[in-house]
């Protein structure tokens, strides 16, 4: 097909549609034929304020900031500030349930405390998170400062920020929606490493249960142990002596030294049922 010289060129076909579409100008585009007036900007259907909301940028967008979290098929999840976590709503089975909780495992060093937390955390049937507060004081690599080496104002410091980095995670987790258990060897007779401080970063919902078994078992546990997670027989011995004055407390204990680690998860989930029906005062 032969056209008149100077007549205008018909718009080229696009298969599956019309012709050309109008396109942004950009360094290097031609732009429309000399003669040729521009297309203009195909329908693109409603605009905001027309009837159809205003789509984000892109996946895991969160939306405005005054607007509700959105969560998307990404995972993405719009963090919101975690405040202090209060009692739980009690449970209507047995056991805790569905129940969003933040539980603090107390024991001294070989009781099992982060076993048993781990175990529980990823048999129950709702989101939970297990935080050890031995594992992110480990966070520090160069320049940690280990207990065993002696406790000082170094060490102290390195714990209480520890502390308080558990306690942004529980509190963050538990405003997702996600249970967090946290295990520490919390003393009775020592503020500085006591039930105080959780209760400050983390809030009074929290639920303390202690695992206290016999001497014999957590020295045998113990020697299990490697690199610096191991104490000597005479430090565990102290510690374990000290725990001992969680008795007394009104916190509940459990003696897991003929329990494995399923039967002592299962245990430890009953007693929280029934420490939110009947909180202990800590």
């Amino acid at each position: 097909m032969q056209h008149a010289v100077g007549a205008p060129l018909p718009p080229p076909h696009v298969p599956g549609g019309g012709p050309w579409t109008h396109q942004a100008q950009h360094p290097g585009h031609p732009g429309p034929l000399p003669g040729q007036p521009p297309v203009p900007p195909a329908p693109r259907g409603p605009q905001p304020g027309q009837g159809q909301p205003a789509r984000g940028p892109g996946p895991g967008w969160a939306g405005p900031a005054s607007g509700p979290p959105a969560r998307e098929a990404t995972g993405h999840v719009q963090l919101p500030p975690g405040g202090p976590v209060p009692l739980p709503a009690q449970p209507a089975g047995p056991g805790t349930g569905a129940a969003t909780l933040a539980v603090l495992l107390i024991g001294p060093a070989g009781a099992g405390k982060t076993t048993v937390a781990r175990f529980w955390a990823g048999r129950r049937r709702v989101p939970t998170a297990h935080v050890s507060l031995d594992d992110v004081r480990e966070w520090v690599c160069s320049g940690f400062a280990d207990p065993q080496a002696g406790w000082n104002d170094h060490s102290e410091a390195q714990y209480r920020l520890a502390r308080r980095t558990c306690g942004f995670a529980a509190r963050n987790f538990l405003a997702n929606g996600i249970s967090c258990i946290l295990d520490d060897a919390v003393f009775p007779d020592r503020p500085v490493v006591g039930l105080g401080g959780w209760k400050r970063h983390v809030g009074p919902g929290l639920l303390p249960v202690v695992l206290l078994p016999g001497l014999e078992v957590v020295l045998e546990r113990n020697a299990a142990r490697t690199g610096n997670r191991r104490l000597s027989d005479e430090e565990v011995a102290r510690i374990h002596g000290r725990m001992a004055g969680w008795y007394g407390s009104g916190l509940p204990i459990i003696d897991n030294s003929t329990y494995d680690v399923e039967t002592t998860a299962r245990v430890l989930d009953d007693v929280l049922a029934r420490s939110i029906a009947s909180p202990p005062a800590w």
